[in-house]
């Protein structure tokens, strides 16, 4: 208790109220959802032969496959319709390279974003001692932002053709005794895709996070502060520039005042030295 106690102390929690840290926590989240429902999904298909001679027919036969949905390993029997012949039948595919792509992506993306959120909120003041973690953290952003689009996009392709291959009207194509008129061969329950759909929608979610966290993580970065301080240096020398008078006031004054100081001490050409003043007086 005293240790939780002094790092709760320690730790700036108002970190969590900034948008920098509040994604962060909805990254760590919503990783969490995106690989446990693509990760832990389980799928059953159940299909009916029904053969003519009735003691040959299986009326509920199930196929169950799961993650990583390597399909082309999946193997189920099926009634041949002949006498009790039996043959055994494989599934169409393999999408484990796109769900196993995304799942690593999320499981990453969990551990860093738990990572940086320690980080922010214990070792805050070394964070931003030097441009190193900023710098860092702005890279991981981007890379992480870059991989959550292609995972998810190759995921959605791939959960798109697994749809396909377990649908029972294409399982049934592959059974030989449905390939002959006089049987009948049935769909009784198809797979639930919502878990994987949703797992889908969790992978672009996340890449919508990390992609609108590049902003908040790259004001951290020595290139916005100095981008910010050159802006700031320039608009104060353009209201500097400005603000100075484009003459010398006390100049002018002085040449005007020496100007007219001196047409007064000079005699006017109208008033000639000596001579009279007014008419009268000649008179």
């Amino acid at each position: 208790m005293d240790t939780a106690n002094q790092l709760a102390s320690v730790g700036t929690f108002q970190v969590l109220k900034l948008p920098l840290g509040f994604i962060r926590v909805l990254e760590w989240l919503f990783s969490i959802f995106a690989f446990a429902t693509c990760g832990g999904y389980t799928g059953q298909l159940r299909v009916s032969v029904d053969c003519m001679e009735k003691a040959s027919s299986n009326l509920s036969i199930g196929i169950d496959f799961a993650y990583p949905f390597r399909l082309h390993q999946v193997s189920f029997e099926a009634p041949m319709c002949e006498a009790t012949r039996r043959e055994r039948l494989f599934l169409i595919g393999d999408y484990s390279s796109s769900a196993e792509f995304f799942v690593t992506i999320a499981v990453f993306a969990f551990l860093y974003s738990l990572f940086a959120t320690i980080i922010y909120i214990f070792f805050q003041n070394k964070y931003r001692e030097n441009n190193r973690g900023p710098l860092i953290d702005f890279i991981v952003t981007v890379v992480f932002s870059f991989v959550w689009l292609v995972s998810s996009s190759a995921w959605a392709k791939a959960l798109s053709d697994v749809k396909i291959a377990t649908d029972p009207d294409e399982v049934q194509l592959l059974i030989s005794a449905c390939k002959v008129q006089t049987n009948k061969c049935g769909s009784l329950q198809g797979p639930r895709w919502s878990g994987l759909n949703t797992s889908v929608a969790f992978g672009f979610l996340n890449f919508v996070l990390w992609a609108g966290n590049i902003w908040f993580v790259f004001k951290e970065t020595g290139w916005h502060k100095g981008a910010s301080r050159l802006a700031d240096g320039a608009s104060e020398k353009q209201a500097g520039t400005f603000n100075q008078q484009p003459y010398n006031q006390g100049s002018f004054d002085q040449s005007e005042s020496y100007n007219t100081q001196g047409n007064l001490g000079q005699p006017s050409e109208y008033s000639p030295v000596g001579g009279p003043t007014s008419y009268s007086n000649q008179m």
